[in-house]
């Protein structure tokens, strides 16, 4: 029996969420399927918008850290309000077809979805944060974690890494962070973590160790009252590394559901703001912001269904797609809609495929532009302007992709996320804030044809 919805949304990551927001506040019932965990679980948990003008020289008023200038053939300096450079960015880039207004709407629906949880919505500039590689990235929103990190704060800072987490080197990353000339001094230092845990033990349980407070001694869950805890010993090995720093980054792993809570305790013992630098893959902001979001999916009447792969589809007699097929354990089941948004991501989220001769998107097999030559496909060195970088869908300015003949493939499927093209997110520090735009406004889209 086919499930039934206004709009099907397919991808669960931040362009399908987005996409599920805005068109769910249309009025519309919205169905969102998923095949696997969102990536948000893989991601840093920042939201960047465009840190980097990719191809042209980018101005700067140099006010932020590690601000600098470039060239025409140069990836230019962190961007200071991203904004500030849209209409000069090609005009396939999605934030070209969509409007710098998608990103500005994007952001707020964002900023709706997540509460405080995040800061940053006020204002229009970018923030550089400084994340576990020691370079400072430059981001729209940050989790409140972070905030007292941010590069553009004077105050001296300390960041620690510890010995059971092998990701992070706060000595280097320190170092790293001077020679970039940010304006405070910042050390960095090695602890062992409280509790006997192994050298590489899994994030996720020193951050629980962190939020329970649970005793250091044996590294297992106690009343938080018996002997020297967690946090305590914690503080207690951080503080000779101290000196006159204000503040201490220290990985992101202070907690799950109560990072604030862990935040406070150990700023206060340790009479120093701490705060969370952003970490790779787990990131526990990231899992934080995906719980934020679905929680605000479930809210705004959302249905979802997670793990199970869209395999098919299926067209009516006017052309238009009347339905997706889902692979639940073999069983093949249709989710019938008035209109559809693809979020399945670019070639690394399997939205896109490819083989020797070209590159396709994969399930309706909508139009890749792509240069003939497969060797043309990349260029020199592995930070060059990669034409694949760029491959995806090209959609109209209501997200809709276009066939070879610039012509929408289908009146009631729109685009969002990675899988539509025209920009290299990695170099321009803009996947989040692509994702924000078309997904707006393909979630509108959608609405407007269910």
């Amino acid at each position: 029996m086919a499930i039934e919805s206004d709009v099907v949304v397919i991808g669960g990551g931040l362009a399908g969420a987005t996409a599920a927001l805005s068109a769910a506040r249309e009025g519309v019932h919205v169905h969102l399927v998923s095949a696997n965990e969102s990536t948000l679980r893989q991601a840093s948990g920042l939201i960047d918008a465009l840190g980097y003008a990719v191809g042209h020289a980018a101005e700067n008023d140099g006010e932020d850290a590690g601000a600098g200038s470039g060239d025409a053939d140069a990836v230019p300096g962190p961007l200071a309000d991203p904004f500030a450079v849209i209409e000069d960015l090609p005009a396939d880039h999605p934030y070209r077809v969509a409007g710098a207004d998608a990103l500005r709407e994007g952001l707020a629906l964002f900023d709706d979805a997540v509460g405080d949880l995040y800061r940053g919505g006020h204002t229009d500039r970018n923030a550089l944060v400084p994340t576990t590689s020691g370079r400072a990235k430059p981001t729209a929103r940050y989790p409140q974690s972070v905030a007292p990190g941010l590069a553009s704060d004077g105050r001296p800072m300390l960041l620690v890494g510890f010995e059971a987490d092998t990701e992070f080197d706060a000595p280097l990353a320190a170092e790293r962070l001077s020679a970039a000339g940010v304006p405070f001094d910042v050390s960095g230092a090695t602890v062992e973590f409280a509790g006997e845990y192994r050298a590489d033990a899994a994030v996720t349980r020193l951050a629980h160790a962190l939020e329970r407070d649970e005793s250091a001694a044996s590294g297992r869950g106690t009343t938080a009252g018996e002997g020297r805890t967690t946090r305590q010993r914690l503080a207690d090995r951080i503080r000779p590394h101290l000196g006159d720093a204000e503040r201490v980054g220290i990985p992101a792993m202070l907690g799950d559901s109560h990072v604030e809570e862990v935040r406070a305790d150990l700023s206060e013992r340790l009479d120093a703001e701490v705060f969370e630098v952003p970490t790779g893959p787990p990131s526990l902001p990231g899992i934080r912001l995906e719980d934020r979001l679905f929680d605000a999916l479930d809210s705004a009447g959302v249905s979802m269904t997670t793990g199970t792969p869209v395999v098919d589809f299926e067209t009516g007699a006017d052309g238009r797609v009347a339905s997706v097929t889902i692979d639940r354990n073999g069983a093949r089941i249709p989710y019938e809609a008035g209109a559809f948004v693809l979020a399945t991501g670019g070639l690394v989220g399997k939205g896109l495929d490819s083989d020797r001769e070209r590159a396709h998107e994969a399930l309706f097999g909508c139009h890749v532009p792509q240069p003939d030559d497969r060797m043309a496909w990349s260029a020199g060195g592995a930070f060059a302007d990669h034409a694949f970088a760029r491959f995806g869908v090209r959609p109209d300015d209501r997200m809709r992709p276009l066939d070879v003949e610039g012509t929408p493939e289908y009146a009631n499927l729109a685009a969002a996320g990675g899988v539509v093209g025209g920009a290299d997110v990695a170099r321009e520090k803009s996947a989040s804030g692509v994702s924000l735009a078309t997904g707006l406004v393909a979630g509108r889209t959608a609405a407007e044809e269910a």
